[in-house]
């Protein structure tokens, strides 16, 4: 029988992959999106831990399922993702009890299998039967996307490495993630394949440290192999745009740069890390690296990539943090002027170093006084950056509509919005800008005609 289901989706890119991988499995057993939430039968959060907010959602809304599950039984409540991990989750159950399905990060099975397990009607297996027949004539790694989204999604995400084995004191991702595990080029191929024949224009690889891919097998492939194998699909496929991300500082090859650089359909965007400017601090959190080294790496990219986005994450009020500490990343952050900085503040995690032998001594107060000062920054940063680009016409993918708007993206992600008639989403388009702000850019179609009928000049 067909039911329909909803997937609330919380935290990083790599859970949006990981709730279109389940979506997939569940559309290839015949079942369909729901219009909301409250219609589906098949109800899934996808959770997140990296930080005690993110967590928090996460119980909240199941507890909202919780209470709907008790007026209606016949609903199927599932979790997915770093809340359950790649252990039993027995507390989880405890607390729970009224979830049906506990499923790993990127691991659909559990649910695929309990779905199964509950068709008993001979109509309901010849339905199973002949949909599993389906998903097995796919070859590995296919995704099928949603009903809806068809035709309709211009951006997704594919996995490219699971887990991690870096280990950072502050992160949980390994804990509960599990260890490094690259997929194999084929079935990245095939996802890859799968999605752009389904409308998709851009895709971006994921991994927790996605340089390091292929570092798990013997003499096997790096990224910056896969990029080219990906780009050669691209090209065949009709995908426009290829990112990566998040690297390492120091996983970030000089051949790795070359390829962003030497192939069109990768775009110049890069995301590597610092996590903080004093070296005492970056000592702490495990990184491997200095800020000196980190400044190096920044001039490497940008002489490599000339026109390159450079983006980057830093935590304030890690165990330890003076304000001496801190201003050293402000300093940092000043000088390197990076086009957009993930911004966080300190949160133990339990089961990660610093929880367990740190002690977590930045009053909140000042972890958001910190936070609101690089917030400041950046702000004036990027506002610069993006002034640069007035006047000047750029290439951009539109993605969706917004407002009445269209909503576009530069090679350097940079967010771009236009007002014209048509339909113009999953095109290619010049545009001049007209504004600029530190969030986004505003721009006229110069011409009402499809970019790849307009001679391209890309703003540097």
């Amino acid at each position: 029988m067909s039911m329909q289901y909803h997937i609330w989706t919380l935290g990083c890119q790599m859970n949006v992959a990981d709730s279109q991988l389940l979506a997939s499995e569940l559309e290839k057993l015949g079942h369909r999106a729901a219009p909301n939430g409250d219609e589906a039968d098949i109800m899934v959060v996808n959770t997140c831990v990296v930080r005690q907010s993110a967590e928090d959602k996460g119980l909240g809304r199941l507890g909202m399922l919780g209470k709907l599950k008790r007026q209606q039984p016949g609903k199927i409540i599932g979790v997915m993702g770093c809340m359950v991990g790649v252990r039993d989750p027995l507390w989880m159950r405890k607390r729970l009890p009224y979830v049906d399905v506990f499923m790993p990060p990127s691991d659909p099975a559990p649910m695929v299998d309990f779905l199964g397990e509950r068709s008993h009607e001979s109509e309901a297996l010849q339905m199973e039967n002949a949909a599993r027949q389906e998903r097995d004539a796919l070859q590995d790694g296919e995704l099928v996307l949603p009903l809806h989204e068809r035709g309709q999604l211009v951006c997704a995400h594919v996995p490219v490495v699971y887990g991690c084995s870096h280990a950072c004191t502050f992160c949980i991702i390994p804990f509960r993630r599990g260890i490094e595990r690259s997929r194999r080029i084929g079935e990245i191929v095939a996802h890859v394949r799968s999605l752009a024949g389904q409308g998709v224009k851009e895709v971006t690889l994921l991994g927790q440290i996605v340089d390091r891919y292929g570092k798990d097998i013997a003499d096997g492939p790096d990224l910056s192999d896969l990029l080219r194998i990906v780009h050669e699909t691209a090209e065949q496929t009709g995908l426009e745009r290829i990112r990566f991300l998040t690297s390492h500082p120091n996983w970030m090859s000089d051949k790795l740069l070359r390829t962003v650089a030497e192939l069109p359909r990768i775009m110049p965007h890069i995301e590597v890390p610092v996590q903080s400017g004093a070296d005492e601090v970056l000592s702490q959190m495990r990184r491997g690296y200095t800020a000196d080294q980190y400044r190096k790496l920044v001039d490497k990219i940008r002489k490599i990539i000339p026109q390159v986005a450079i983006h980057t994450d830093i935590i304030v009020g890690f165990p330890g943090e003076t304000r001496g500490h801190f201003m050293q990343t402000y300093a940092l952050l000043e000088e390197l002027q990076l086009d957009k900085a993930h911004l966080a503040r300190y949160s133990p995690r339990p089961q990660t170093v610093s929880a367990r032998r740190m002690d977590d001594d930045v009053p909140e107060e000042e972890k958001r006084e910190r936070h609101k000062m690089l917030e400041d920054l950046q702000a004036r940063v990027v506002a610069k950056i993006n002034a640069q680009y007035l006047g000047e016409r750029v290439e951009a993918l539109v993605e969706s509509q917004h407002k009445g708007r269209w909503r576009a993206r530069t090679p350097q992600n940079k967010l771009v919005f236009f007002e014209a008639p048509g339909d113009w989403q999953g095109k290619l388009v010049e545009l001049e800008v007209t504004w600029t702000g530190p969030w986004s850019m505003q721009a006229r179609l110069p011409n009402a005609q499809p970019y790849s009928e307009l001679p391209l000049v890309i703003a540097g």
